[in-house]
């Protein structure tokens, strides 16, 4: 397969990537963004049907194009965000190149090579805009593999409907266990299961402050203060309407966490039993980092050392939207937008650097 050359080559094309395009078009920079999706859209056109924002259109947009509001909605479904974000794709002529599937990247001499399945680019810099949502993880919980029942992780799970007049365990204490509990509440046999009871933050909090509290929890962090916990402390779960809903109505109670599935459902350490037709896995995701792996950068836990985003051990890659270590909720779309505009600013001037050389 032919081999081609830009100065920057982006990988993922969801939120992270295309405001990381945004600003490096700005700044003149030559770059590609190379994305497995079928189309454009990011993670979110992967979401359940019911899902919708924390914050206001105006609060959850990409760098130079406000998001506009829903007919209807306060808080826009994630269709909505699926036709920003490919409105955004569209309006800046980003170039976008899909599906493709990005292999592995690799050092080669002065380059960073990028092998994908339709060929191999060589850029001067690498931004990594993968996410998580590829990656979903599910706890090794004990007898897991013996459970006869449905099995599937958030990433599957779609509408209440499918599972009408069911026995379902949802496991999760965070938002998507609490939304995907709040859609099944009326109509299963429902036991939500979590590892601490919830703490549902108070009504009038949503993204905004929360993407507040992570930049001024960074913040402290850089300047040598007191840590402020950040959006862990003010809580765990957003109450967007449908919660607020199911919660009012007395049908978000809990469960501790079971010990053990069995063939029928899960156990707890006293005995206690719940059969189950289906088990929801919100157990959340884990970087989508593997085609790093030929850079050998991982360390503890397969942390990537950065600092902002730029990858420590290899200062021609930058890292966008994996959570807080890339920048204050850069895993968001009203955070995606700080980190971008870092990570192209440092890229323009290596790129800069490298053509002098």
């Amino acid at each position: 397969m032919s081999e081609q050359h830009t100065q920057v080559v982006i990988v993922g094309g969801g939120q992270s990537g295309l405001a990381a395009g945004y600003h490096l078009r700005r700044r003149g920079v030559d770059f590609v963004v190379l994305d497995a999706q079928a189309t454009a859209g990011g993670a979110w056109q992967h979401t359940w049907n019911s899902l919708h924002l924390f914050s206001p259109a105006a609060f959850s947009s990409l760098p130079g194009r406000l998001m506009p509001k829903q007919p209807g909605e306060e808080y826009p479904t994630a269709g909505h965000v699926v036709e920003y974000l490919s409105d955004y794709e569209s309006r800046y002529e980003l170039p976008v190149r899909r599906p493709v599937q990005v292999l592995g990247v690799h050092r080669d001499g002065q380059f960073l090579r990028v092998d994908t399945d339709s060929g191999a680019w060589r850029a001067r810099a690498v931004i990594s805009a993968t996410g998580t949502w590829s990656r979903p993880f599910l706890p090794a919980v004990p007898g897991r593999a013996d459970y006869e029942g449905r099995q599937l992780h958030t990433i599957s799970y779609r509408r209440p409907q499918d599972f009408a007049g069911r026995r379902v365990i949802v496991v999760g204490g965070g938002n998507s266990g609490a939304q995907i509990a709040a859609d099944l509440a009326y109509d299963t046999e429902l036991t939500w299961v979590t590892q601490r009871p919830p703490r549902f933050l108070a009504d009038d909090i949503d993204g905004r402050a929360l993407f507040d509290a992570a930049t001024a929890r960074r913040r402290a962090l850089d300047e040598g203060r007191t840590d402020s916990g950040g959006v862990a402390a003010l809580g765990d779960i957003v109450a967007v309407p449908s919660v607020w809903a199911a919660r009012d109505a007395g049908l978000l109670k809990t469960s501790p966490m079971f010990v053990r599935l069995d063939r029928d459902g899960a156990v707890w350490a006293d005995g206690t039993r719940a059969p189950a037709d289906a088990v929801i896995w919100c157990t959340g995701f884990r970087p989508a980092l593997s085609h790093m792996s030929p850079l050998g950068l991982r360390g503890p836990r397969g942390h990537i050392a950065t600092q902002g985003t730029r990858c420590l051990e290899e200062p021609r890659l930058h890292l966008l939207g994996y959570g807080d270590w890339t920048g204050p909720a850069s895993a968001t779309l009203i955070g995606a937008g700080r980190p971008a505009r870092d990570a192209a600013r440092e890229i323009a001037g290596l790129v800069g650097m490298s053509s002098l050389g």
